[in-house]
């Protein structure tokens, strides 16, 4: 086995692992009191846990992209694994980012503007240049399974708008910073069970699901997430008083 090798297992390992102990301590800080200390610590868990998670995740991605390239491989001699590969690296870079943020905001709850840094602003920029890329990649390659990618586009585009919005001040609800960590965390567990609908159930059961509808594992968990968050957004904001 060679060193690539070894390191793409080793990668995989550490992302599997971590990601079932960050779907369990997901739920955690859902359920319980916002600011308690189960809610703190088993936040803490999800936190790191999909730091791992993602980490690994762009780390294999460029591994499997070098690795093919240097033997010569290229989109256009494998473009479903190639698509694959940039999806899932796209994915995890504008998930990494959301989740950052939602835990960012904690450190400026009176005056999110404090995070307007060149690196907030810069990563908020990323996420939707990425959203960007991945629709430009599909439509110059088209690959057989690039309507993967034009699904979850929206999701660097939400990012990275809503980063931008926050940090400058655009959001004058009193408690923005409440609602941008809920947003945010609520984002990164979608992708989390996302990551579960795909490999995990797809593991234990054969869906059956081919051609176009081999997207539905993928875009499930958003379509019932994202109203989730809406839903449960505006709850809060009735209860603080805080619909503007």
């Amino acid at each position: 086995m060679t060193t690539m090798n070894l390191l793409l297992q080793l990668l995989i390992y550490i992302h599997v692992t971590a990601g079932f102990v960050g779907l369990a301590a997901f739920w955690v800080p859902i359920f319980t009191k916002k600011g308690a200390v189960n809610h703190v610590r088993f936040g803490k868990v999800f936190k790191w846990c999909a730091y791992l998670v993602l980490t690994a995740a762009i780390l294999s991605v460029v591994a499997q992209i070098t690795g093919a390239l240097l033997q010569g491989i290229g989109p256009a001699d494998r473009p479903v694994s190639f698509a694959f590969s940039v999806f899932l690296g796209y994915l995890a870079v504008v998930t990494l980012i959301g989740m950052r943020h939602g835990f960012t905001v904690l450190t400026a709850k009176r005056d999110l503007t404090q995070l307007n840094t060149p690196l907030n602003f810069g990563l908020g920029a990323l996420a939707i240049a990425f959203s960007v890329l991945l629709i430009a990649y599909g439509i110059y390659y088209a690959p057989p399974n690039q309507i993967l990618l034009y699904a979850l586009s929206p999701i660097g585009f939400l990012n990275g708008f809503g980063i931008l919005q926050a940090i400058k001040g655009r959001r004058v609800e009193s408690k923005a910073w409440f609602y941008e960590h809920m947003s945010g965390l609520m984002a990164a567990g979608i992708a989390f069970h996302t990551a579960f609908a795909v490999f995990g159930v797809g593991q234990l059961v054969n869906l059956g699901l081919e051609g176009d509808l081999a997207v539905i594992p993928w875009i499930a968990p958003t379509l019932l997430g994202v109203p989730a968050i809406i839903i449960w957004t505006r709850s809060y904001k009735r209860q603080f008083n805080d619909l503007v």
